[in-house]
């Protein structure tokens, strides 16, 4: 029989989860249309798009760290996440309002520390607002609300270009816009999210957390996603792809939404698989969808496949974002989560950067096949090595 006092923990874990998906909602309703505004109505060239972005992630990971950090050193996230989207809610907006170079590229450098702050405070709260026999479902669960305010926002945005069609100001409203689900967010975490302290978390949970900060455990598990990290380039070379088999720029929404939506449907059951049969194995069958995939990617020459294999992609999400989380939150103890989420965050963040390089330079030096080859492969030998040290890293 669940005990009255963990009623309120689940439901801040539901909570949680609605922070992210309004945010969701508020990324995917300006990030599709940035490129153009940048390009077709501030005429800024191609370079200056890939330094703001490059900016966005570069801050983001940076200020990962420093705000899981302080989530551990003070003990408190609702102050920090609060911070995080609030950055955003200014920095979105306020690009409707200025054209020249250095204004555009401090809103997004903003933002992006609104990203970075926001997102280890909130791992935080999830995990200990989850005793550990659910928390891959858990964290499932705000995978899952996340996920469908990416599947919300472009179809908002579509509303928004069908009716502000022909607006001279089209692109400005929009990203006005941005602020609403924005002000969701905070109306949430201040009336409804409650914060989570050592002294909610089980006794048995705390002794059994190593007593260093961040146990070998955790470096030996990030190298093993470093690794396979080296494989999984942007999700833009999938798109390019698509193209390059044969979806048309209509479609590709399409598919997008299509990925969205399978991952948050199946990210709840995966997160609860984790819980029953271990994560590393679940984190096994992702890597070794996400191979199968990669490899189906190398060989399509049907558009009907790029359809199939999106969905199976969206499947890879959802045995490995969320479950990765639960796992570092059963191995770090509670006072030192906060960095260890952030730590992670950065880490992937900036493997990603010499990934997606080298996948540009596979496909332009040798086919669009080969960048594929090499995911499928890395992807491979890194569920290997995660197989080999399961027993080090403290699972069945």
């Amino acid at each position: 029989m669940e005990s009255p006092g963990n009623k309120p923990k689940n439901k801040n874990v539901f909570y949680v989860g609605l922070l992210s998906f309004f945010g969701g909602i508020s990324q995917d309703i300006f990030s599709p249309i940035l490129p153009i505004y940048f390009t077709a109505v501030l005429g800024f060239d191609k370079t200056f798009v890939g330094v703001a972005e490059g900016l966005v992630t570069a801050s983001s990971n940076i200020f990962s760290v420093i705000s899981g950090f302080f989530s551990d050193k003070f003990k408190k996230q609702k102050p920090i996440i609060f911070f995080g989207y609030f950055l955003s809610m200014v920095g979105r907006p306020l690009l409707a309002f200025f054209t020249s170079g250095a204004a555009v590229l401090g809103l997004r450098f903003v933002d992006g520390i609104g990203k970075g702050v926001k997102d280890p405070p909130k791992d935080v709260l999830i995990a200990g607002s989850a005793a550990k026999e659910i928390r891959g479902k858990s964290f499932g669960i705000a995978r899952m609300l996340d996920t469908l305010g990416s599947v919300a926002g472009p179809l908002i945005l579509f509303v928004l270009l069908y009716f502000l069609s022909g607006n001279p100001y089209l692109y400005h409203y929009i990203l006005i816009f941005t602020a609403v689900p924005l002000l969701a967010t905070l109306f949430i975490l201040v009336t409804r999210i409650r914060e989570v302290s050592p002294a909610d978390i089980p006794q048995e949970e705390k002794k059994a957390a190593s007593s260093t900060p961040l146990p070998k455990s955790f470096f030996l598990f990030l190298g093993i996603v470093m690794f396979f990290t080296i494989g999984n380039s942007s999700d833009a070379f999938l798109i390019l792809r698509a193209k390059n088999v044969g979806i048309t720029l209509i479609e590709i929404p399409l598919v997008i939404a299509l990925f969205n939506f399978i991952y948050a449907m199946f990210a709840v059951p995966f997160g609860a698989l984790s819980d029953k049969i271990g994560r590393v194995p679940t984190i096994l069958i992702g890597w070794s969808i996400y191979a199968l995939v990669y490899l189906g990617f190398a060989l399509a020459i049907h558009p009907i496949s790029i359809w199939f294999l999106y969905g199976l992609y969206g499947i890879y999400y959802a045995t490995n974002l969320g479950v990765a989380k639960a796992f570092l939150a059963d191995i770090v103890g509670f006072e030192h989560r906060g960095r260890a989420f952030g730590i992670y965050g950065m880490t992937v963040g900036l493997t990603t950067l010499p990934a997606s390089f080298f996948a540009g330079f596979l496909w332009d030096k040798f086919g669009p096949q080969y960048p594929f080859y090499f995911g499928a492969a890395i992807a491979l030998s890194a569920a290997l090595l995660l197989l080999i040290f399961s027993k080090r890293l403290k699972m069945a």
